[in-house]
């Protein structure tokens, strides 16, 4: 880009001439010296360009636009300019010219009367205006230009330079503002920004702090964040506002910055913010597992299933010896999945290996359930794994072997079905109603009543604890154990609840479910499955138990499993006719 300016020899301060360097001058025909045009190469200059403070030129007619220094330095270069001062060389021999047929030139006393602002320039015989060449929009009032850019050089017009100045709303008095602004610093935007930011700093840290107070708590007590109407009529915000309320009336430096007392754009409440905390904690605690493994070796627990928005979702948790030989198990992160295929569950390990920077080649061990996907000889992805990497030895989930043996052993036996058939109709009657589970914990209470008012029932703390009817879970057997134990200790109590819906009951359907229940359950094969049912379950959860613990190795669990089957034995061998006396007892 090139731009053409008049030009005229330079003169320096003693008198001597001298030409402007650099440009390429192109003389039109006829031309005298001041109307000589000069071409300039205006190429922008990079914006890291270094700027000398201390060597900027004097000379108003021989400086760059003040704007075509690098952004990051143009306070800098009008500051520098105005503790320089305007140009004014009071001793200069001014040249003389002719207009309006009379000679003139430039007044030394004009300095005076324009002290703060007027300038000449040596090089080009007119006049500029320091304030308006520092802080001038561009968009300027007429003639202003002219002490600027082109300069004034109108001797005679002498009062345009009071015009130059004009009225309090002139453009010369707001660049006179801007320079008194910009050379006051007190009232500096940088001295302001930093007063106000540090109090802002103190304040934001105290309400960001407050927040991941609450959000903490509310994450290990795994609490709901958000309530139904969060408005500020609400009588209940949700557990997060209502905690940080709370926070905020036991200390009132939270109260001075929280809430109502905080900015409105900068309240950290909204749920993208709770979100965005979240997600650092997440991030800090993956890192310190990350980190607590560093180079060892670990294992992996994986287990898939479907999520409330029906997707599938891969759990996986890493399993390793820390630095003081302990055991730890950590839960490193959820991985949704297209499918259950092996390959797509390989794809997703892979997945997040790769964005903590785990190894394969670190993995010493699987654990996985008895799913074909998991556990195929072929195809499963514990083959997948081990043909990477052959040591990543796969271990099956003996808690999960031990629930699968369970369940297809009571579901091979007819009378074993039927009966857990019984015990889930029993629940669903007993337990069908608040009415009836009141009725059974005050029949209960009475029977302990008079237990132990015949010291036949003893009392001490942890005992006799109020009970209820658990209903079994199809997936968990273990909690058919501790349905058999409550079922044994509230009997007699269902017993009366039973008779008391056969005779009172408001559904014919009840009165006969009712009747026919109590007739199944006052039967001696019913007690006798309860009580072996009982002690088989007992043995199994024990061993269910101690094989579910983090701390647990291969080699001890295969010792557990044989003192459970040792204790099988045993009862099958010893201890029939202790049962069938207790059965007696019982009945």
């Amino acid at each position: 880009m090139k731009r053409y300016f008049h030009h005229i020899p330079s003169t320096s301060v003693d008198g001597s001439s001298s030409t402007v360097n650099g440009p390429t001058t192109h003389v039109e025909p006829g031309a005298t010296s001041a109307q000589v045009n000069i071409e300039v190469d205006l190429q922008p200059e990079p914006s890291s360009k270094v700027v000398d403070l201390l060597n900027l030129p004097s000379d108003p007619g021989l400086r760059p636009n003040i704007m075509s220094y690098p952004p990051n330095m143009i306070e800098q270069v009008r500051r520098a300019y105005l503790l320089k001062g305007p140009c004014q060389p009071r001793n200069h021999d001014f040249p003389q010219k002719i207009e309006a047929n009379r000679k003139r030139k430039f007044v030394s006393a004009w300095f005076d009367e324009f002290k703060m602002w007027l300038e000449y320039s040596i090089a080009k015989d007119v006049a500029f205006c320091l304030y308006c060449y520092l802080f001038s929009s561009g968009n300027s009032e007429k003639g202003h230009d002219a002490f600027i850019s082109g300069g004034f050089s109108t001797w005679r017009k002498k009062d345009r330079l009071r015009d130059h100045v004009g009225e309090v709303n002139s453009d010369h008095n707001k660049c006179r503002l801007a320079c008194q602004d910009l050379m006051n610093q007190a009232q500096h935007i940088e001295v302001t920004l930093s007063r106000v930011s540090k109090q802002s700093q103190i304040d934001y840290r105290s309400r960001l702090d407050a927040s991941i107070k609450c959000l903490r708590y509310l994450l290990m007590q795994g609490m709901a964040f958000r309530g139904h109407d969060e408005s500020e009529e609400s009588l209940n915000q949700g557990n997060f506002m209502e905690l940080l309320k709370l926070l905020a009336s036991c200390s009132k430096e939270i109260s001075n910055v929280v809430l109502k007392n905080a900015p409105e754009n900068l309240k950290l409440t909204s749920p993208d913010i709770q979100k965005d905390i979240i997600n650092a904690i997440a991030v800090e605690t993956t890192r310190a597992i990350i980190d607590d493994i560093g180079n060892d070796f670990f294992a992996i627990l994986v287990d898939e299933c479907r999520d409330v928005s029906v997707k599938e979702q891969m759990g996986i948790v890493l399993r390793y010896v820390n630095k003081k030989g302990c055991v730890i198990e950590r839960f490193i992160g959820l991985v949704h999945v297209s499918d259950t295929i092996a390959t797509s569950l390989e794809k997703g390990i892979d997945s997040l290996f790769s964005t903590y920077g785990l190894s394969i080649s670190s993995l010493r061990g699987q654990g996985y359930d008895g799913a074909s996907n998991m556990r195929g000889e072929f195809s499963g992805l514990k083959t997948l794994i081990l043909k990477r990497n052959p040591n990543a030895y796969y271990v099956h989930y003996f808690a999960h072997q031990l629930q699968l043996t369970i369940v297809v052993v009571a579901k091979k036996h007819i009378i074993v079905g039927s009966f857990f058939n019984t015990i889930s109709r029993l629940c669903n009657v007993v337990g069908g109603s608040c009415k009836r589970r009141d009725m059974l914990r005050e029949s209960q209470r009475e029977k302990i009543m008079e237990g132990i008012a015949s010291d036949e029932i003893k009392i001490g703390r942890g005992l006799d604890q109020e009970m209820g009817m658990k209903r079994p879970g199809d997936t968990r057997w273990s909690s058919h154990y501790g349905t058999l134990i409550n079922l044994i200790h509230l009997f007699t109590s269902v017993v009366d609840v039973l008779e008391y819906v056969g005779a009172n009951g408001t559904d014919d359907s009840q009165k006969s479910e009712a009747m026919d229940l109590l007739d199944v359950i006052s039967r001696f094969e019913f007690v006798f499955v309860l009580h072996l049912m009982k002690k088989i379950l007992g043995i199994t959860h024990d061993l269910s138990q101690v094989l579910q613990r983090k701390e647990q190795d291969i080699v001890n669990a295969m010792r557990l499993v044989n003192v459970a089957k040792t204790r099988l034995q045993a009862m099958r061998d010893k201890e029939w006719e202790m049962m069938l006396t207790d059965i007696s007892k019982f009945l």
